[in-house]
């Protein structure tokens, strides 16, 4: 067992991949085109994964390819063709799920060591030694366990590596395995596809609220679920003008617990997150990486971390099942589509020019003359005005758009080419973290 656990952070294309290594992660995961559970929103291909596996290797960090889709026959030929060209790239470890495509892994490359994928559903010990036996090497743990269940698990198997997911989305099916985009789009979540049904944008109406008017209209009064065969037990309705909520759950944050992780036997903590931005990539990197480091050196955990999560999209935060079942911390699984973030991504840093005390940024919100913004990189973070800005043919402008030209701004002299550029929009969170 580590004494410090790794730091495993999404990478969705290899830009994420870059930052994600320069601001903190010991090891990324990718997903391959057509095999993983993110197939709809996968920039890689061969190339690029070839040239992640190459990247991460010259880092001297780890990278593990994703293939933890549950295949139909028609995709068994490709995935033997798919695992031979595994074995000549050689990442680090592959997940997987499926026992068939376990089986075909270790006939077709049986030199990459094989992790397997939370949507496998391990929840207890003897399937973490059934797993074992079987020869892989990691089990990523379902989301659904309580730290005791993760401490024992560990004592009844020391042998075997043991992953968790410390941050991002919670799905409100078992470990992800669901239907429910299936049954609306045909697009099965089990294959790659899913369109995140549970999350879109519900309203509620009695018989008699149907209108034609376009302006939204609150429901006075609190409103309840109640199942027919379960009388008098009532599931809470969030709403707000952007719809109604029963299924979409708060995001998993567990910055502040890292410590019990590690001491229940964790090998790895995880962070979810291939389909987020580069600055969420970024961020939250960095924020654990903080904690981790703390954690090492024997010191405090840093309350300010959790205000960091906040600084990106979130849906609010809870410690998932992690402590207890969160009905019974008095906590909401579900919440609203999103809690308001404290601070806007506003660009890229791309190059730096230290005499001229000048970077050109990829702006991606709108930045104006006269803006607070701060630089956020690895190892600091720095609060400065932007007093000019200019088009790379150097015409002067107030302000800059998202999607537009790349610009040159006034920048300090601490900012490297790592730097991410962000500004405030609300002072404190509108939801408490935990």
């Amino acid at each position: 067992m580590s004494i410090i656990p790794e730091l495993l952070a999404p990478a969705g294309d290899l830009m994420k991949l870059k930052y994600a290594f320069a601001y903190g992660a010991d090891a990324v995961y990718a997903g391959v085109p057509r095999f993983s559970l993110r197939a709809r929103e996968n920039d890689f291909d061969r190339g690029s994964i070839q040239k992640a596996v190459e990247i991460s290797h010259q880092l001297n960090r780890k990278i593990y390819l994703t293939l933890n889709i549950y295949p139909h026959n028609r995709k068994i030929e490709q995935f033997k063709e798919t695992l031979q060209w595994m074995d000549s790239i050689k990442p680090d470890a592959i997940i997987v799920s499926d026992p068939g495509i376990i089986l075909m892994s270790q006939k077709y490359c049986p030199s990459i060591p094989l992790h397997l994928s939370t949507q496998a559903n391990t929840v207890n010990w003897v399937s973490v030694k059934f797993w074992y036996q079987q020869g892989l090497k990691r089990i990523i743990l379902s989301r659904e366990l309580s730290i005791n269940e993760i401490s024992e698990i560990r004592q009844r198997v020391p042998e075997i590596e043991l992953e968790t997911f410390v941050h991002g989305a919670i799905c409100v099916s078992y470990s992800g395995r669901c239907l429910l985009s299936n049954y609306f789009t045909h697009r099965d979540s089990n294959q790659g596809t899913c369109t995140n049904s549970c999350r879109w944008d519900y309203k509620i109406y009695g018989e008699d609220d149907f209108s034609t008017t376009e302006t939204y209209q609150r429901i006075d009064g609190n409103y309840f679920l109640e199942e027919k065969e379960r009388p008098g037990q009532l599931l809470p309705i969030d709403e707000d003008e952007n719809g109604t909520y029963i299924m979409n759950s708060r995001d998993l944050c567990a910055i502040r617990i890292l410590n019990r992780l590690r001491d229940a036997g964790i090998d790895s903590f995880k962070i979810e997150g291939r389909n987020k931005s580069v600055y969420y990539v970024s961020v939250i990197t960095r924020a654990y990486r903080r904690a981790m480091n703390d954690l090492k050196d024997g010191g405090a955990f840093d309350k300010n971390l959790e205000l960091e999560m906040f600084t990106v999209a979130n849906r609010g935060y809870i410690t998932g099942f992690l402590e207890k079942n969160p009905r019974h911390l008095g906590e909401n699984f579900e919440h609203s589509h999103s809690a308001n973030q404290t601070h806007q991504f506003s660009g890229i840093v791309r190059q730096v020019d230290r005499n001229k005390g000048t970077a050109l940024i990829s702006v991606r919100n709108r930045i104006s003359r006269g803006d607070q913004v701060e630089a956020i990189f690895p190892s600091d973070s720095v609060l400065f005005v932007i007093n000019e800005i200019f088009t790379v043919d150097g015409k002067s402008v107030q302000e800059a758009h998202g999607g537009g030209d790349d610009v040159f701004i006034n920048v300090p002299e601490q900012i490297d080419e790592n730097a991410l550029i962000r500004k405030s929009i609300f002072s404190t969170p509108l939801y408490r973290t935990f």
